[in-house]
């Protein structure tokens, strides 16, 4: 490998040096919490890691600006004479005056060292952060975490010179952390409005919001008994007649000894042959429930499922036994109040 080539290949790995980044520092900004932690919970080590990083986002985005500052700095260092040194033998044979090669050189390597950093290292990792934040949080931002850790004391040190500079424009720097408001702040701030007229919460969805911080899935569990329920040997003619008589779409089904089996829905039988209309439903066709625990928070729980495209969980008890199910539209009546199904019958 020439000297040209190796300078090409260095400039390729600081594109994607650049790009890791980029990536990473818009993914910790663009991820939700939300989306993380129940991942975190369930004992993801990335999850874990990512966790921490939005903990202390100041940290992240002062590596990864710092990492980008670098790679961005190699790059001018090693791609512009690489380019120049190939572009050599083309332009001689131009007959151009050496002042002029050099410049014309110069010029074609700064076009195309700018076109690949932006379009490479910068515009295309970003959208990918932005089209998939939480992935990429999780593969990306735990490795910048770990560098972050490492070069702490350079940031820490960087962070306060910044900070000694704003200082002599009389302007007080401020953590990013605290500039934002609690959700017991933002509770006052939304009482207080409400009494001084300026704030209407006729609907309640204000006050719900916040309550909705409070509760977990045990909280608004349906217990099995309150459930309508079918044999796992249901034919679908007897589901469609269900559907006809209490109006739901899904049906949760349970063995003989009362135990979950899963849930039916109203499409997988609909289709039915005549000849199998009173024929047990073929097991296959019984989609199954996943659990979820009592305690986890609402705002996980709706995550979870909008992650999982679940519109019900099972929750059961540490000895195993069923405890009820949880229903996406029972978290939403949590956040909007109660809301009306046309289909369902009184």
């Amino acid at each position: 490998m020439n000297s040209i080539e190796a300078g090409l290949l260095a400039f390729l790995v600081l594109l994607l040096v650049n790009g890791f980044f980029v990536a990473a520092e818009f993914a910790v900004i663009s991820a939700r919490r939300a989306q993380i932690e129940p991942r975190a919970k369930a004992g993801s080590r990335p999850a874990k890691l990512t966790i921490r990083a939005m903990e202390n986002v100041s940290l992240i985005l002062a590596t990864c600006q710092l990492g980008v500052t670098i790679a961005g700095l190699l790059i001018l260092l090693v791609a512009e004479p690489s380019i120049h040194d190939l572009l050599k033998a083309p332009l001689a044979g131009l007959a151009l005056p050496d002042a002029v090669e050099s410049a014309t050189s110069f010029g074609i390597a700064l076009i195309i060292v700018s076109f690949l950093h932006v379009l490479v290292g910068e515009m295309v990792p970003k959208n990918i952060s932005f089209s998939i934040p939480e992935r990429a949080a999780l593969v990306l931002v735990p490795i910048v975490y770990g560098l972050a850790v490492v070069l702490k004391p350079v940031v820490v040190a960087l962070n306060a010179t910044a900070n000694g500079v704003v200082r002599l424009f009389g302007v007080r720097p401020k953590n990013e952390a605290n500039s934002a408001f609690t959700l017991e702040q933002v509770e006052d701030i939304v009482s207080h409005s409400t009494r001084a007229g300026v704030l209407s919460d006729e609907t309640g969805a204000i006050t719900n919001t916040f309550e909705f911080t409070d509760k977990k899935v045990k909280d608004i569990l349906v217990p099995v008994q309150n459930l309508i329920t079918l044999p796992t040997d249901v034919t679908p003619r007897e589901v469609e007649q269900a559907v006809a008589k209490h109006g739901f779409s899904r049906y949760v089904v349970l063995d003989v000894d009362g135990s979950l089996e899963g849930y039916l829905h109203l499409k997988d039988v609909i289709d039915s042959d005549e000849d199998e209309a009173d024929e047990p439903v073929q097991r296959k066709l019984i989609r199954t429930v996943k659990s979820i625990g009592g305690g986890v928070e609402l705002e996980d729980a709706l995550a979870l499922m909008q992650k999982d495209r679940q519109h019900l969980m099972a929750s059961f008890d540490p000895e195993g036994n069923l405890q009820g199910l949880l229903f996406l539209e029972d978290i939403l009546e949590e956040l909007v109040g109660e809301v009306q199904d046309a289909t369902r019958r009184e």
